[in-house]
C-alpha cells in the first residue's frame, strides 16, 4: 500500500494535470480564436502554449494514474 507520501503527492499531481489542462483547452481555445475578448484571442502564440501546457497536463495525468495502478500491482 503506498505510504501517505506517496498518495499525497499522486493527488497533487492529478490536481495540477487537471487544472493545467483546463488552462491550455482555454489559451486553445483563445488562440484559435473560439474565445473572444482577450488580447490572446486570435494568436497563434497561445494557440501554440497551450497546447504544451495542455500536452504536460495530460503527461502529469497519465503518470499519476500509472503510479496509482503500480501501487495496486504492487500491494497484491
Amino acid at each position: 500500500m503506498p505510504g501517505a507520501g506517496q498518495r499525497q503527492t499522486m493527488r497533487t499531481r492529478r490536481i495540477v494535470g487537471v487544472i493545467l489542462l483546463v488552462i491550455g483547452g482555454v489559451w486553445i481555445a483563445q488562440g484559435s480564436g473560439a474565445l473572444g475578448g482577450s488580447f490572446m484571442s486570435g494568436e497563434v502564440l497561445w494557440l501554440v502554449i497551450g497546447v504544451i501546457v495542455g500536452l504536460f497536463g495530460l503527461a502529469l495525468l497519465f503518470g499519476a494514474i500509472r503510479d496509482r495502478k503500480l501501487a495496486a500491482r504492487d500491494e497484491s
